[in-house]
């Protein structure tokens, strides 16, 4: 699949690994991926988030991105499933890093014992993504995927990524309309339902 990824989803790619080696992650995650796309200058992906607002909310992003990771990846969705279930996210987060210090449930770590992982692997959300843009190339008839098709990906997946994105304007809708023009009925749709397939 990697090569139909034009030089920039590549990019995306490699800065994605770039930004799990620089915060000690054991794994490339969404979030990475999402880091470098805002990273990018001069491509449809960064085009689109330019567009949308993305230089004026990079920091607040990242800080979205943070307490996601401090309370173990969860999605404000989900923790507030979790409260219609009587459990308090926040409460059970405060204990936990009393007893194990602050960021006790980050999902960084170098592998191992302590030692640097030679060659991240891609975590689930992460592969989800790159199926996902695949997918949506595919339906729009596009012979390669690019760092638009990424974009699109995260956005449509839903989890910490999307909800820190739509927090700030940044939705699947916003992006194809910015891209492609309309209301996303030239095929977007169909992408959306062969992503969401899979």
């Amino acid at each position: 699949m990697f090569e139909r990824f034009t030089k920039d989803a590549r990019a995306v790619v490699e800065g994605a690994v770039s930004h799990s080696e620089r915060v000690g992650a054991g794994t490339v995650e969404e979030e990475h991926m999402l880091l470098a796309l805002l990273d990018r200058e001069g491509s449809r992906g960064s085009f689109a988030l330019a567009s949308l607002g993305a230089p004026g909310f990079r920091e607040p992003l990242e800080r979205d991105l943070a307490e996601a990771r401090r309370r173990g990846g969860l999605s404000r969705a989900d923790a507030d499933a979790l409260s219609g279930l009587g459990i308090d996210l926040s409460e059970i987060v405060s204990r936990i890093e009393e007893a194990h210090g602050e960021g006790a449930l980050e999902s960084g770590g170098r592998g191992g014992n302590g030692r640097r992982v030679r060659r991240r692997p891609f975590g689930q959300e992460a592969k989800d993504v790159l199926v996902r843009a695949l997918r949506i190339a595919a339906a729009r008839g596009d012979r390669h995927i690019g760092d638009e098709h990424l974009l699109l990906a995260i956005t449509l997946r839903g989890g910490v990524a999307a909800e820190a994105l739509a927090d700030h304007g940044v939705t699947h809708e916003s992006v194809t309309r910015v891209l492609y023009g309309g209301t996303g009925a030239d095929g977007a749709d169909g992408a959306d339902g062969a992503a969401q397939a899979g």
